[in-house]
């Protein structure tokens, strides 16, 4: 727009100019499709090259326009008042002396000041890019000295390779799964195993932030699967006692190291684990889950979706994905509402539902509220260590 009014100054006598502030309308009238209607508008008169449409960057529209084309460019600016007309902008504009949705210029007579306007449009909009970049650098450089420097392709070639190499057993982690019913304690129904993350990245690369790219660690939790497989296949191995779960990939379950672990172990035993898999990685590929589903299955494993909040149950059809399972994630707005929350967790089967990342008595109480019995999480844990006698429970069977 600068470059234009400067252009103009040797032809502004039959130029005018106005300035339609729909900055100053309700939030819910300057919407994108507002802006494009606004816009379109004055497109009869663009197409005539009687006029040229600016769109400045706190959404006002600034036409430029032959004075031959008056009639045209008023009824224009009357069409935009009467598709406004019930903001406050238009609505309430006789209480101003002057009017506020539209300022005219003449530019035989008031070039200067429309070439001061656009000058302040440039250096505000610049100070504001300033000040943003500075920010964003800022931010960036926040987020990388408190979570660490970005996870690449470089760093997870580097990973991998260095997985193959690092002892896992020190990692790998067991959570119980707990039975809990009115006031009894905690009973261990199966124990999730699973390699502790913040463990591996301060073990291997404490400085890379693994989760800032969420499909490289999508692809590394496929190398974990491999590598806790792998030593799970050990026939040594006392990690496999007892009920367990295990997370995995779609893919890994289709995969020749989940054959082989399937092989080694006993028939049995298959009807004591389960195989928890991630909602993204479920509807990343919804065929290969299906056929993964049904190859688990026929094999005796159980399914569970794994780490669902309550606003994707109702997107989530336990019952037509086949899966045996779901865990909840606790979160405390779950007990607002309440009523209506404990209808819609009644009909999914709160007999089905594990609710998991229970770090407090709360997390208890709203699910006994609801019908829930599972429960997993660190206050679990911790009523499971406060007594000797559920210690001795939540061990392994021999």
């Amino acid at each position: 727009m600068l470059d234009y009014v400067r252009r103009l100054e040797r032809h502004r006598q039959d130029r005018k100019a106005v300035h339609i502030h729909l900055s100053g309308l309700l939030a819910q009238n300057r919407r994108d499709h507002h802006l494009r209607i606004a816009t379109t508008t004055f497109d009869p008169l663009v197409k005539l090259m009687q006029a040229q449409v600016f769109v400045l960057a706190n959404a006002d529209l600034m036409v430029i326009y032959k004075a031959q084309a008056q009639d045209e460019i008023e009824a224009s600016v009357s069409k935009l008042r009467f598709l406004f007309s019930d903001d406050p902008l238009i609505s309430e504009e006789h209480l101003s002396p002057q009017a506020v949705f539209n300022t005219w210029y003449s530019l035989d007579r008031e070039y200067d000041l429309l070439l001061t306007l656009a000058q302040k449009m440039v250096q505000a909009e610049s100070a504001r890019r300033s000040v943003s970049v500075e920010a964003a650098a800022t931010e960036r450089a926040r987020m990388q000295k408190s979570h660490g420097t970005p996870f690449t392709p470089e760093l997870l070639i580097r990973v991998e390779a260095a997985l193959g190499q690092a002892d896992l057993a020190n990692l790998l982690r067991r959570q119980a799964v707990c039975a809990m019913v009115g006031k009894t304690a905690p009973q261990p129904v199966f124990h999730e195993l699973f390699v502790s993350i913040a463990d591996l990245r301060q073990t291997l690369f404490p400085s890379v932030n693994l989760n800032s790219s969420p499909w490289l660690f999508q692809q590394l939790t496929e190398t974990l699967d491999r590598r806790v497989l792998s030593m799970l296949n050990k026939h040594d191995d006392r990690t496999l006692e007892g009920d367990i779960s295990i997370n995995l990939n779609v893919s890994t379950i289709l995969g020749p190291e989940f054959l082989v672990f399937d092989d080694n172990i006993k028939a049995g035993m298959r009807g004591t684990i389960v195989l928890e898999l991630q909602k993204v990685d479920i509807f990343a590929d919804l065929g290969a889950y299906l056929f993964a589903r049904d190859f688990a299955h026929d094999r005796g494993y159980r399914i569970c979706v794994d780490g669902l909040s309550y606003a994707q149950l109702s997107v989530v059809d336990r019952e037509r994905l086949g899966a045996d399972l779901i865990k909840l994630v606790w979160d405390p707005a779950l007990t607002e509402e309440k009523d209506n929350r404990t209808d819609a967790l009644r009909r999914i089967g709160v007999t089905r539902i594990i609710l998991c990342r229970c770090d407090n008595p709360a997390s208890v109480e709203f699910g006994h509220s609801v019908g829930i019995t599972l429960f997993q999480g660190h206050h679990i844990e911790s009523l499971l260590q406060g007594d000797p006698r559920k210690r001795l429970r939540s061990r392994p069977r021999p």
